[in-house]
């Protein structure tokens, strides 16, 4: 099965600033990828450029179509939530559905219906009168009820209670996700995706700075809690990156034999947040 997205040499500049420096990447059915970076990386000009929303020069196929030139094909197949909700204040939960099944081919009503049966939406409660995470609730509904090949999530959790970001991704997973679609996912909240990654891109400057599988991850980089009487031999293995905690130092190696590093100290497969720091070491000084 060919690849969902395709980047080949993908450049954007605003003025003098680079916010995409060549990068390519692929991307392939029935994944769910993590795209990462800090502010002013690359990724919401990334998914822009994905869903037809800004120029770029290079090559980009998604779902076998160029963006640039086949957006309103492509945006049959496509689905997207932003990190701001852009429901105008009037609109009531029956109107929205009313208004996508009349605008979408592959919207299905009665899925949209039963998922608003699990939440305390009502059909004719107003966005005016919805909180933040009632008002993403309504456009996941909406979302899920489309059979949609590819779907694009902006921050989609940004702002959210953790009760409401947990409900998020539990219903992305059991009500949306299979093996025919395909997820991409920016978000700050590393934690909260890592568990439903099956794919991981870190952006830096415009860069990919890495992209693996999880199970790639997990097989390329391993934590040591090093002990005091080991740590010339650790250094001497060139870590990634160390810190103390609580008066331990743990080192981050990358694709170093866990024979190796088995005597050096207690192993362990690091949190994303931490290969995230270390991969963006000097980005924040």
């Amino acid at each position: 099965m060919s690849a969902v997205i395709t980047a080949s040499g993908l450049h954007k500049q605003y003025g003098k600033r680079t916010a995409l420096d060549n990068i390519s990447f692929s991307i392939e059915p029935g994944r769910i990828v993590g795209l990462i970076g800090p502010n002013g990386s690359g990724k919401t000009t990334t998914l822009k450029a994905i869903l037809g929303l800004t120029s770029f020069d290079g090559q980009l196929s998604v779902l076998g179509m160029d963006p640039r030139q086949q957006r309103d094909a492509l945006m049959n197949e496509v689905c997207f939530i932003a990190d701001v909700a852009i429901l105008p204040k009037w609109l009531k939960v029956s109107q929205a559905i009313d208004f996508v099944e009349g605008v979408h081919p592959r919207f299905d009503r009665s899925k949209a219906e039963k998922y608003l049966a699990q939440t305390k939406l009502d059909p004719n409660m107003k966005v005016k009168a919805m909180s933040k995470g009632m008002v993403v609730q309504l456009h996941l509904a909406l979302v899920m009820a489309i059979d949609a090949r590819l779907l694009v999530l902006d921050e989609p959790t940004l702002g959210l209670d953790i009760l409401y970001r947990k409900q998020f991704y539990q219903h992305l997973l059991e009500d949306y996700f299979d093996e025919n679609k395909t997820i991409l996912i920016t978000t700050h909240q590393i934690e909260e995706v890592e568990h439903i990654l099956s794919d991981l891109m870190f952006i830096r400057d415009g860069k990919i700075a890495l992209a693996l599988s999880m199970d790639e991850v997990n097989e390329r980089f391993i934590e040591v809690m090093v002990d005091a009487a080991s740590m010339p031999a650790a250094l001497a293995l060139q870590p990634v990156s160390q810190r103390a905690v609580f008066g331990k130092t743990i080192m981050l190696f990358d694709g170093v034999s866990r024979a190796q590093l088995a005597n050096l100290g207690e192993l362990r497969t690091p949190a994303l947040a931490d290969l995230f720091v270390a991969t963006m070491k000097g980005t924040y000084a």
